[in-house]
């Protein structure tokens, strides 16, 4: 783990999108292009995480930024009309909030775990408690409203 010095308020702990390593940031260097002290890469990159079983806890469990995770599956045409606007909420929200997306057929279990009965669903994750959810296809400004109404009431 990178270990920037600074006291544990005045850091976070991100994972990498790139390897999910978790790296301690400064807050203030959140929005100074921030890199994984393995892979050198950005930790944000204004773009979505795939999240898998592998990586998933690292995401949303020990990573303290809010997690938005779009429940999807490659059939689901609602799905497919609402990734464009998910990756562009990606792109409005990083720094602040880390925007995934987990594939429903491809790992039942996570999808089991949260009790999605219906996709697209999104829930909303900070330090690994569940914040929000909603269900539906979503325009960019919708995503971004849902999500900041959500961090504002938690």
């Amino acid at each position: 783990m990178n270990t920037d010095r600074g006291s544990a308020a005045d850091t976070l702990v991100v994972a990498c999108p790139v390897d999910s390593a978790l790296n301690r940031v400064p807050r203030a260097r959140l929005g100074g292009d921030p890199k994984c002290g393995t892979c050198h890469s950005p930790l944000f990159q204004g773009r979505t995480v795939a999240l898998t079983a592998a990586n998933f806890d690292r995401h949303t469990l020990r990573s303290e930024l809010p997690i938005v995770i779009d429940f999807w599956a490659a059939w689901c045409g609602p799905c497919r009309m609402m990734s464009p606007s998910f990756e562009a909420a990606a792109a409005q929200l990083e720094p602040r909030v880390r925007m995934a997306k987990l594939d429903t057929e491809a790992e039942p279990a996570l999808a089991a775990r949260f009790a999605i009965r219906g996709i697209p669903s999104m829930i909303l994750i900070r330090r690994g408690v569940e914040i929000a959810r909603t269900s539906g296809a979503m325009s960019t400004a919708a995503i971004v409203q849902w999500v900041e109404q959500a961090l504002a009431r938690a």
